[in-house]
């Protein structure tokens, strides 16, 4: 059972201390991400392997 007049989790701490202008210029900012690596065949992992599919 938690006593919620003595709250200090980390959200509440979280939404106490966020800054909302700061949250609405991050959300404008058209920010270019990395394009993901490309992987070896080595390391290219099927989820279900081909033999078993019964999709095709």
């Amino acid at each position: 059972m938690s006593n919620t007049d003595n709250d200090t989790s980390d959200i509440k701490k979280a939404a106490e201390q966020a800054d909302s202008q700061k949250i609405a210029r991050n959300l404008k900012d058209n920010k270019e991400v990395d394009a993901p690596e490309a992987l070896s065949k080595d390391e290219q992992t099927s989820f279900i392997e081909d033999d078993l599919r019964t999709d095709k």
